[in-house]
Protein backbone atom coordinates (compact mmCIF):
# COMPACT_ATOMS: atom_id res chain seq x y z
CA UNK A 1 0.00 0.00 0.00
CA UNK A 2 1.30 3.67 -0.22
CA UNK A 3 -0.23 7.01 0.38
CA UNK A 4 -0.97 8.22 -3.53
CA UNK A 5 -4.50 8.84 -4.66
CA UNK A 6 -5.80 5.92 -7.18
CA UNK A 7 -5.45 7.40 -10.63
CA UNK A 8 -8.36 8.88 -12.47
CA UNK A 9 -7.86 6.22 -15.34
CA UNK A 10 -6.29 2.95 -15.71
CA UNK A 11 -5.27 0.69 -18.21
CA UNK A 12 -6.90 -2.36 -17.62
CA UNK A 13 -6.93 -5.99 -18.77
CA UNK A 14 -8.22 -9.45 -17.70
CA UNK A 15 -5.91 -12.11 -17.57
CA UNK A 16 -4.69 -15.18 -16.48
CA UNK A 17 -1.26 -15.97 -14.43
CA UNK A 18 1.45 -18.48 -13.78
CA UNK A 19 2.10 -19.68 -10.62
CA UNK A 20 5.68 -18.33 -9.30
CA UNK A 21 7.63 -21.33 -10.06
CA UNK A 22 6.33 -22.00 -13.35
CA UNK A 23 7.44 -18.33 -13.97
CA UNK A 24 10.94 -19.25 -12.26
CA UNK A 25 11.32 -21.82 -14.14
CA UNK A 26 10.86 -19.94 -17.29
CA UNK A 27 12.97 -17.05 -15.95
CA UNK A 28 15.83 -19.36 -15.38
CA UNK A 29 15.78 -20.05 -19.07
CA UNK A 30 16.00 -16.55 -19.79
CA UNK A 31 19.34 -16.30 -18.31
CA UNK A 32 20.97 -16.63 -21.41
CA UNK A 33 19.14 -14.22 -23.04
CA UNK A 34 19.53 -11.51 -20.59
CA UNK A 35 23.04 -11.54 -20.47
CA UNK A 36 23.48 -11.83 -24.40
CA UNK A 37 20.71 -9.55 -25.63
CA UNK A 38 21.41 -6.86 -22.39
CA UNK A 39 19.40 -4.03 -24.82
CA UNK A 40 16.20 -5.73 -24.92
CA UNK A 41 13.53 -3.65 -22.44
CA UNK A 42 12.94 -6.61 -20.12
CA UNK A 43 9.04 -7.13 -18.51
CA UNK A 44 8.98 -7.57 -14.65
CA UNK A 45 8.23 -11.25 -14.21
CA UNK A 46 5.44 -9.20 -12.05
CA UNK A 47 3.92 -8.53 -14.90
CA UNK A 48 4.13 -11.69 -16.96
CA UNK A 49 0.41 -12.33 -17.75
CA UNK A 50 -2.07 -14.22 -20.30
CA UNK A 51 -3.93 -11.74 -21.76
CA UNK A 52 -7.62 -12.67 -22.42
CA UNK A 53 -9.06 -9.42 -22.87
CA UNK A 54 -6.83 -6.09 -22.94
CA UNK A 55 -9.44 -2.90 -22.42
CA UNK A 56 -7.44 -0.15 -22.58
CA UNK A 57 -7.36 2.71 -20.81
CA UNK A 58 -10.58 3.44 -18.64
CA UNK A 59 -11.98 5.56 -16.29
CA UNK A 60 -11.41 4.23 -12.72
CA UNK A 61 -14.98 4.27 -11.85
CA UNK A 62 -15.49 1.48 -14.79
CA UNK A 63 -14.14 -0.88 -12.29
CA UNK A 64 -16.39 -2.05 -9.84
CA UNK A 65 -18.60 -2.83 -12.15
CA UNK A 66 -16.37 -5.31 -13.54
CA UNK A 67 -15.53 -6.48 -10.40
CA UNK A 68 -18.89 -7.45 -9.94
CA UNK A 69 -19.58 -9.02 -13.18
CA UNK A 70 -16.11 -11.11 -13.55
CA UNK A 71 -16.14 -12.73 -10.02
CA UNK A 72 -19.55 -14.09 -10.73
CA UNK A 73 -18.28 -15.53 -13.78
CA UNK A 74 -14.93 -16.88 -12.35
CA UNK A 75 -17.35 -18.80 -10.19
CA UNK A 76 -19.02 -20.76 -13.15
CA UNK A 77 -15.71 -21.77 -14.90
CA UNK A 78 -13.15 -24.38 -14.39
CA UNK A 79 -9.65 -24.41 -14.02
CA UNK A 80 -7.55 -24.82 -17.02
CA UNK A 81 -4.23 -26.76 -17.11
CA UNK A 82 -1.67 -25.19 -19.20
CA UNK A 83 2.15 -25.27 -19.55
CA UNK A 84 4.80 -22.43 -20.78
CA UNK A 85 6.71 -24.17 -23.98
CA UNK A 86 8.82 -22.44 -27.10
CA UNK A 87 9.21 -19.23 -27.78
CA UNK A 88 8.56 -16.54 -30.66
CA UNK A 89 8.22 -12.79 -31.53
CA UNK A 90 5.94 -10.67 -33.07
CA UNK A 91 7.33 -8.33 -36.06
CA UNK A 92 11.04 -8.57 -34.73
CA UNK A 93 10.23 -6.60 -31.58
CA UNK A 94 8.32 -8.01 -29.16
CA UNK A 95 9.23 -11.39 -27.64
CA UNK A 96 6.91 -13.86 -25.72
CA UNK A 97 6.72 -17.53 -24.53
CA UNK A 98 4.39 -19.73 -26.04
CA UNK A 99 1.39 -21.53 -24.05
CA UNK A 100 0.54 -25.43 -24.43
CA UNK A 101 -2.71 -27.28 -22.04
CA UNK A 102 -6.00 -26.51 -22.89
CA UNK A 103 -6.49 -24.20 -25.12
CA UNK A 104 -9.56 -25.02 -26.31
CA UNK A 105 -10.73 -24.42 -22.93
CA UNK A 106 -8.43 -21.36 -22.80
CA UNK A 107 -10.08 -20.14 -25.78
CA UNK A 108 -14.25 -20.54 -24.66
CA UNK A 109 -12.58 -18.83 -21.42
CA UNK A 110 -11.33 -15.71 -23.14
CA UNK A 111 -14.64 -15.39 -25.66
CA UNK A 112 -16.90 -15.45 -22.62
CA UNK A 113 -14.60 -12.70 -20.30
CA UNK A 114 -15.02 -10.76 -23.76
CA UNK A 115 -18.89 -10.87 -24.70
CA UNK A 116 -19.40 -10.10 -20.61
CA UNK A 117 -16.95 -7.17 -20.40
CA UNK A 118 -19.21 -5.93 -23.66
CA UNK A 119 -22.29 -6.42 -21.81
CA UNK A 120 -21.18 -3.84 -19.54
CA UNK A 121 -21.25 -1.27 -21.75
CA UNK A 122 -17.31 -1.43 -22.64
CA UNK A 123 -16.05 -1.02 -25.73
CA UNK A 124 -12.56 -2.24 -26.62
CA UNK A 125 -10.51 -3.28 -29.72
CA UNK A 126 -11.12 -6.99 -30.38
CA UNK A 127 -8.16 -8.95 -31.91
CA UNK A 128 -7.40 -12.47 -32.25
CA UNK A 129 -6.45 -14.76 -28.81
CA UNK A 130 -2.54 -15.42 -29.26
CA UNK A 131 -2.51 -17.13 -25.73
CA UNK A 132 1.59 -15.77 -24.90
CA UNK A 133 3.69 -14.37 -22.42
CA UNK A 134 5.24 -11.06 -23.26
CA UNK A 135 8.97 -11.19 -22.23
CA UNK A 136 10.57 -7.95 -23.64
CA UNK A 137 10.66 -5.80 -26.40
CA UNK A 138 13.31 -4.77 -28.83
CA UNK A 139 14.70 -1.32 -29.61
CA UNK A 140 13.90 0.14 -33.09
CA UNK A 141 17.72 -0.47 -34.59
CA UNK A 142 17.78 -3.41 -32.82
CA UNK A 143 16.44 -6.04 -35.21
CA UNK A 144 18.10 -9.45 -34.50
CA UNK A 145 18.19 -9.54 -30.75
CA UNK A 146 14.55 -10.72 -30.36
CA UNK A 147 14.42 -13.20 -33.00
CA UNK A 148 17.65 -15.01 -31.72
CA UNK A 149 16.30 -14.77 -27.64
CA UNK A 150 12.89 -16.71 -29.39
CA UNK A 151 15.49 -19.38 -31.22
CA UNK A 152 17.22 -19.83 -27.78
CA UNK A 153 13.76 -20.75 -25.87
CA UNK A 154 12.68 -23.32 -28.87
CA UNK A 155 12.92 -26.28 -26.94
CA UNK A 156 11.67 -25.10 -23.60
CA UNK A 157 9.09 -26.71 -21.86
CA UNK A 158 8.43 -25.80 -18.45
CA UNK A 159 6.17 -27.80 -16.21
CA UNK A 160 2.33 -27.96 -16.25
CA UNK A 161 0.01 -26.32 -13.59
CA UNK A 162 -3.41 -25.24 -13.12
CA UNK A 163 -4.50 -21.68 -13.62
CA UNK A 164 -7.22 -21.28 -11.02
CA UNK A 165 -7.60 -17.03 -10.55
CA UNK A 166 -9.23 -14.49 -12.70
CA UNK A 167 -7.29 -11.83 -12.90
CA UNK A 168 -8.88 -7.82 -13.25
CA UNK A 169 -5.30 -6.19 -13.89
CA UNK A 170 -4.58 -2.31 -13.70
CA UNK A 171 -2.23 0.18 -14.64
CA UNK A 172 -0.81 3.37 -12.48
CA UNK A 173 -1.59 5.37 -15.80
CA UNK A 174 -3.45 7.88 -13.91
CA UNK A 175 -0.33 8.67 -11.87
CA UNK A 176 2.00 10.87 -14.35
CA UNK A 177 5.65 10.49 -15.71
CA UNK A 178 7.46 7.35 -14.87
CA UNK A 179 7.21 3.45 -16.09
CA UNK A 180 3.81 1.47 -16.01
CA UNK A 181 3.75 -0.65 -13.55
CA UNK A 182 0.61 -3.53 -13.14
CA UNK A 183 -0.82 -4.59 -10.16
CA UNK A 184 -4.40 -7.06 -9.33
CA UNK A 185 -7.10 -4.94 -8.59
CA UNK A 186 -8.29 -8.31 -7.37
CA UNK A 187 -8.49 -12.37 -8.75
CA UNK A 188 -11.40 -14.73 -8.65
CA UNK A 189 -11.10 -18.04 -8.21
CA UNK A 190 -12.59 -20.47 -10.89
CA UNK A 191 -15.47 -22.49 -9.58
CA UNK A 192 -13.92 -26.64 -9.88
CA UNK A 193 -10.48 -28.19 -9.88
CA UNK A 194 -10.30 -28.79 -13.58
CA UNK A 195 -12.25 -28.19 -16.87
CA UNK A 196 -13.94 -31.99 -17.32
CA UNK A 197 -12.18 -33.50 -20.61
CA UNK A 198 -9.16 -31.29 -20.19
CA UNK A 199 -5.41 -31.97 -20.12
CA UNK A 200 -4.75 -33.56 -16.99
CA UNK A 201 -8.27 -34.24 -16.29
CA UNK A 202 -8.90 -37.57 -14.46
CA UNK A 203 -9.91 -40.30 -16.35
CA UNK A 204 -13.55 -41.79 -15.94
CA UNK A 205 -14.07 -44.55 -14.25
Amino acid sequence: MDDHPEPSTLRVFVALAPPDDAKDELARALEPACTGYPRLRWNRIEDWHITLAFLGELPSTAVPLLQTVLAGRAASHPALQLSLRGGGHFDQRLLWSGIDGDLDGLHLLATDVRALVRSCGIDFRERPLQPHLTLARARRDDPTSVPQAAAGLAGFAGRPWRAEHLHLVGSNIGRGPGPIRYRDIEAWPFGTAIRPGGPGAPAGP
